[in-house]
């Protein structure tokens, strides 16, 4: 069996990123991102987010209730609105499907090198156990 190097596996590492860079779905993201950051009604609707966000820390920081609670209202407001905006439900819905591929790539390495480290000790990838954790009764139930 080849033994590879920190170094080697990191580099696999880069070409697996930039494989998983240049997918459907990241492509998908990125046109979707580059469209939402020309929107210009949610380029304005957050800055009145980051406007308002500041004001509240100031009411907060001045214990400022009732104020604090209205400007909190305004910014739930303006937030449901930019969610209803089609361009940023699609932006959201890209990084949902690029989240999985990379939730869906990440499990899979976890598993195969599980299961890599498993066959390689003469253990069974079905019942998860080494050969060692086997004869001991290792994760048994006796």
């Amino acid at each position: 069996m080849a033994e590879f190097t920190r170094t080697q596996v990191l580099e696999e590492a880069r070409k697996l990123a930039e494989m998983l860079a240049n997918t459907e779905e990241i492509e998908r993201f990125k046109q979707v991102e580059a469209k939402l950051n020309e929107n210009q009604k949610v380029t304005k609707l957050i800055q009145k987010i980051k406007t308002l966000q500041k004001q509240a820390v100031n009411f907060q920081a001045y214990e400022k209730r009732e104020a604090l609670k209205r400007i909190e209202d305004e910014i739930d407001r303006l937030q449901a609105e930019i969610d209803e905006i089609p361009i940023v439900q699609e932006f959201k819905e890209t990084q949902i499907v690029v989240n999985d591929v990379l939730q869906l790539v990440s499990g899979t390495i976890a598993r195969e090198v599980t299961n890599k480290v498993i066959e390689s000790t003469g253990g069974d990838p079905l019942s998860g156990k080494t050969a060692a954790a086997d004869k001991n009764n290792v994760g048994c139930d006796h």
